[in-house]
């Protein structure tokens, strides 16, 4: 099984002929460091998987960029409103690495519900858990600390700390690189 369908089966439960005719849709993609999946004001057409690298989502603002979120392999990534509703992408997302996806186009997406009669309900658990997720870190800003955002960050997504600038990473946490310096200093002391 690939990476995709490991993922697929783990959290959506496919028997393995509704798996692999979901994972037939999603074609390998190569995306070189620099390169841009989506630019804000595009249309997002697609949904992909990350089998390996990096990619940042952030937006341009007028004195900064503001970074959304760093992916990392074994997650989706997709501009879901522009992706669901057609509306003009809010995000640029960019490769930080060489990085390796299998995508699906928003046709063959928005066909699958022809193939996998369970497609409906996948795609409502699909739904939930990016839901779930923004809510985690809408909670995790209004309820924690600066350090208890940073560890949180540390401990579930350790190898972005050695491939990811500083800035990039301050900038998703809501906090400046020197924010993140001295809650480093305080922890190595």
């Amino acid at each position: 099984m690939t990476d995709l369908e490991n993922y697929l089966q783990t959290y959506f439960d496919f028997d393995q002929t509704d798996l692999v005719k979901v994972a037939s849709f999603f074609k390998p993609e190569i995306l070189k460091k620099g390169d841009f999946y989506l630019k804000t004001g595009k249309h997002c057409n697609k949904l992909s998987f990350i089998q390996s690298g990096l990619l940042r989502i952030y937006v341009d603002l007028e004195d900064r960029e503001v970074t959304q979120w760093i992916c990392t392999q074994g997650y989706f990534v997709t501009d879901l409103a522009s992706l669901v509703f057609a509306s003009p992408a809010r995000w640029n997302i960019q490769a930080l690495t060489d990085t390796a996806v299998y995508t699906i186009e928003k046709n063959d997406y928005d066909r699958l519900g022809d193939y996998i009669p369970k497609w409906p309900v996948t795609e409502k658990l699909f739904i939930a858990h990016c839901f779930t997720t923004l809510e985690d870190r809408v909670f995790s800003f209004l309820s924690m600390t600066a350090e208890q955002r940073y560890n949180l960050l540390f401990e579930s997504h350790r190898d972005i700390f050695t491939q990811v600038p500083l800035q990039y990473i301050a900038s998703m946490l809501g906090m400046t690189p020197e924010t993140i310096s001295r809650i480093r200093r305080k922890q190595l002391s």
